[in-house]
């Protein structure tokens, strides 16, 4: 169900900002000529932040394997062929020494993942500990841990978390295709604990499922509808896994992909558009029309979670190519 504001909520929180775009307007902006959309989204995109500078996140898997959600897209699911092996909880020493080492790499924020329904427990602890480490070592921390309640919000807080990552994955009317265990009110209700805790929200979504545009058009009213918007929007494309549901699911048109960063640039000014899951299949021409297009966030690093992205190596060269600076 689409989240809807109240008169009250519709005057923006600041000056350009939208918090009631119907879905005809989204697939008005899916469906202008590419070359207008991308003029409009850069636009918006200079009016907010600076063309050439890109944030840039490292995130580690610190729990890998085991999960018991079905995520269609997801090699960590016992319940398809593909399942990793499950691992323990990474040992906190070893968590630090990774976040230094992604500092020196050039990120300024640490995101750690871990395969859970919902953290419980020594487990739930280690990671508070986790959070606070982290940021004493000079880095912004974010975490995606799976549903929460409202204390556990509040005790992330009370350890410096900056960033609670959440997708909703897709659309409320896809969503049924792609897991079962987990309803999307399940999802937003972890989303508002984590807002009325006070921490920023990573909440995005993946595209090429084989879902229609209206599904995309769908999942970024959903974002966009939030009152405020999520800091940080992770737009993924599908990685499609062998063993998974998903694998066989034919390749997503590239133009349709940066579409889609265009149209949550418009539509979420003052938000993060994250280059996420996906990169490691792009060609730099394509990386380029998306930070064309308003993408001003990537993950640095070989792996994200379980799935491959390009080495730090190459996305310096990128940047070096594009006159693109990470911050």
């Amino acid at each position: 169900m689409t989240q809807t504001a109240t008169e009250s909520d519709r005057a923006p929180l600041s000056a350009g900002l939208r918090f009631d775009w119907r879905l005809d307007e989204v697939e008005a902006l899916y469906d202008m000529p590419f070359n207008d959309l991308l003029f409009r989204a850069q636009s918006v995109h200079r009016e907010h932040f600076d063309p050439n500078a890109v944030q840039v996140s490292t995130l580690l898997s610190i729990k890998t394997g085991g999960c018991p959600e079905d995520c269609g897209y997801c090699p960590q699911s016992v319940h398809h062929e593909a399942s990793v092996p499950a691992e323990k909880l990474m040992d906190v020493d070893a968590v630090v020494e990774a976040a230094r080492n992604a500092r020196q790499a050039g990120a300024s924020r640490f995101c750690m993942g871990a395969a859970w329904r919902n953290p419980r427990g020594r487990n739930f602890e280690r990671v508070l500990e986790m959070v606070e480490r982290v940021r004493a070592e000079g880095l912004e921390t974010c975490v995606t841990l799976g549903m929460l309640d409202a204390g556990q919000s509040q005790q992330l807080k009370a350890a410096g978390l900056d960033y609670y990552n959440h997708n909703l994955d897709t659309s409320p009317e896809f969503y049924g295709e792609i897991i079962s265990t987990r309803t999307y009110e399940d999802r937003l209700e972890t989303l508002q604990h984590v807002r009325n805790a006070g921490i920023n929200v990573c909440c995005g979504g993946i595209v090429g499922m084989g879902e229609a545009r209206g599904d995309r058009a769908s999942l970024l009213l959903q974002l966009a509808c939030q009152a405020p918007h999520p800091e940080s929007v992770p737009v993924n494309l599908l990685v499609r896994v062998e063993g998974t549901p998903l694998a066989d699911e034919s390749a997503l048109d590239p133009f349709e992909f940066v579409r889609t960063i265009a149209v949550a640039r418009i539509l979420m000014p003052q938000s993060h558009v994250r280059l996420s899951a996906g990169r490691e299949s792009m060609s730099d021409e394509l990386q380029a029309l998306c930070f064309l297009a308003g993408a001003n966030s990537i993950f640095y690093g070989e792996t994200l979670l379980t799935t491959p992205n390009p080495d730090a190596a190459h996305d310096r060269q990128l940047f070096e190519r594009l006159g693109l600076k990470a911050v």
